[in-house]
């Protein structure tokens, strides 16, 4: 079955980069001139997704006005010479058709994905974690809807991270199957030491199957006193046949993460068609003083 849906569990509350998230979503954290989720919807869109749903939490509507049109700015920008901008605004809104939904407590991200049921019905969908923005020229999902494709089993995009990290992600327990694909025995999130399978761990990007609904219908809490999907996908792993893990390609950013904000922050400047040789040649004259 073509892979068309996508769900953004947003609804975080972006701790980690406080005090910028006290008024603001992570997710509108920018990103030079565009906030990090509006990256998350454009790979999404780019993998072929039509319809995506994003999850919400309280005081968090910026994001849904975000992706809605602005009638007074569309306006203002309707002046000769402002068109390239008026389009690009319009373009935020045309993407994709938008859902949103409200996560009204904050109970760990299998609690989101599980509000996802009545959206995603019997298909299968991608799950875009809210803090995981990834560029490259092969967007994450579209790797991982190539794998469902070929295997026909829910798929994680996973990268190897540092070892003294993984006791803040998930560990996997895999074996090769060709190129960069994985089959997926187990998985534990946040090991503790001893714990770990490998460092092979999920960053930012899944593929499900309806049957998971059922799973974290029964999944308790875990790690953090939250219903963890890991857990739940733990079981796909165990019990249901299995999984496929993608080691991706891609440079990935953790944007609740202050440090990885910054870098994400410099590495897009210096990409960006309009300020991109402006900003390496005062990054250049700025590193002379270090």
């Amino acid at each position: 079955m073509k892979v068309t849906k996508a769900v953004i569990p947003a609804a975080g509350l972006g701790t980690r980069v406080l005090p910028a998230t006290k008024a603001m979503p992570k997710g509108m954290l920018p990103i030079v001139d565009k906030p990090a989720i509006q990256y998350l919807v454009e790979e999404a869109v780019r993998s072929g997704c039509t319809d995506i749903l994003i999850i919400l939490g309280r005081n968090q509507g910026i994001i849904e006005d975000h992706f809605d049109r602005s009638p007074e700015l569309e306006e203002k920008l309707s002046k000769p010479g402002k068109e390239k901008i008026l389009e690009e605004c319009l373009g935020i809104s045309n993407m994709a058709n938008l859902f949103f939904v409200r996560q009204k407590q904050t109970l760990g991200l299998g609690h989101a994905v599980s509000m996802a049921k009545a959206f995603t019905g019997s298909e299968p969908f991608l799950v875009i974690y809210g803090d995981d923005v990834i560029v490259g020229e092969d967007p994450v999902c579209a790797q991982l809807i190539r794998a469902y494709e070929e295997f026909g089993r829910p798929v994680a995009g996973v990268k190897q991270v540092p070892w003294a990290d993984v006791s803040r992600y998930c560990s996997l327990k895999t074996t090769p199957l060709h190129d960069n694909y994985f089959f997926v025995d187990d998985m534990i999130e946040k090991p503790k030491p001893g714990q770990e399978f490998s460092n092979e761990s999920i960053l930012g990007r899944v593929l499900l199957t309806p049957e998971i609904y059922d799973i974290l219908k029964d999944t308790k809490p875990g790690a953090g006193g939250e219903i963890q999907l890991t857990d739940a996908m733990a079981v796909l792993a165990r019990e249901r046949g299995g999984m496929t893990a993608v080691e991706f390609t891609g440079k990935h950013y953790d944007m609740g993460n202050k440090l990885c904000v910054v870098e994400a922050q410099v590495e897009m400047a210096l990409k960006h068609p309009e300020i991109g040789e402006a900003f390496r040649s005062y990054l250049k004259e700025f590193c002379k003083t270090l």
